[in-house]
């Protein structure tokens, strides 16, 4: 790893981290020994951890290019964002459409420093970054560069990924995904990928352990626990699945459904 220049004051580097550690199974460079640690630890319980969490990235990729060609959404707002990997959202939505704005929400310092990466905009579009914590929904809806960045009273789309299984039934994550969604109008999308262990329940447990051992416990959704995140909305065909099932486009490599635990979803707000 190069030197990267991270505030050491604000960074733990001798405990793992989630977004570190998902950097280090994608192969990329912002992580600690003691992510690297945990991320073969989990890899060694469940070898296909990197096929994964890759699918779980593709299907980013495919959804947000859905929402902003097919849909025609041109605003969005990405909670959880993580340690920039190119293309990251606005890559993506700004090569559909050069005008979309971006908010990324996160409250990893981490990201915050690397930010400059998720701000490299179009000239015609814009980008903002805020940090704050998805468990603090007004602070962010309240956010001064959320109100500079989109307008509430056109369609948004909001997008929580690969986050909400960190989210524990203490803290209500639907509660707070409903509140994220409340003030924006109808004709919003909301965009998620949810932690499951349905598929290969021994090897996922196994690897929640190890998060959990890190203190990073996690809560993995049924098919049914999933659905409860998009009452009152319209389900995108073909609704709840795996994400490596969710509008492939060809280039996916055969995937087992074991190696995936991830439901993929979009849906639409009346």
């Amino acid at each position: 790893m190069p030197d990267n220049g991270w505030p050491a004051d604000r960074i733990d580097t001798e405990s793992a981290h989630s977004a570190r550690i998902y950097d280090y199974i994608l192969g990329g460079k912002d992580y600690y020994p003691a992510d690297k640690e945990a991320g073969d630890a989990m890899a060694r319980e469940w070898p296909a951890l990197p096929i994964h969490m890759k699918a779980n990235r593709d299907w980013m990729n495919r959804a947000v290019a859905y929402l902003a060609k097919e849909a025609g959404i041109r605003q969005f707002l990405d909670i959880g964002t993580g340690i920039p990997t190119s293309p990251n959202l606005h890559e993506i939505a700004q090569s559909v459409a050069p005008d979309s704005r971006v908010v990324y929400v996160d409250n990893d310092p981490i990201v915050l420093t690397l930010s400059q990466g998720l701000l490299s905009s179009t000239p015609e579009g814009k980008t903002a970054y805020v940090e704050a914590d998805m468990l603090d929904p007004a602070t962010i809806l309240g956010a001064a560069e959320l109100r500079d960045t989109l307008d509430l009273t056109e369609p948004v789309a909001l997008t929580v990924i690969a986050i909400v299984h960190f989210v524990l039934d203490e803290d209500d994550a639907v509660g707070i995904v409903r509140r994220l969604l409340e003030p924006l109008p109808s004709g919003s999308y909301l965009a998620m990928s949810i932690g499951t262990a349905e598929f290969a329940p021994d090897e996922v447990g196994r690897v929640a352990r190890e998060y959990a051992a890190r203190n990073m416990p996690m809560r993995l959704r049924t098919h049914a626990e999933a659905e409860e995140f998009f009452e009152g909305l319209e389900l995108v065909e073909p609704g709840v699945v795996q994400v490596h099932k969710w509008h492939p486009d060809g280039t996916e490599p055969d995937i087992r459904d074991e190696d995936i635990a991830m439901y993929g979803v979009v849906a639409r707000k009346p």
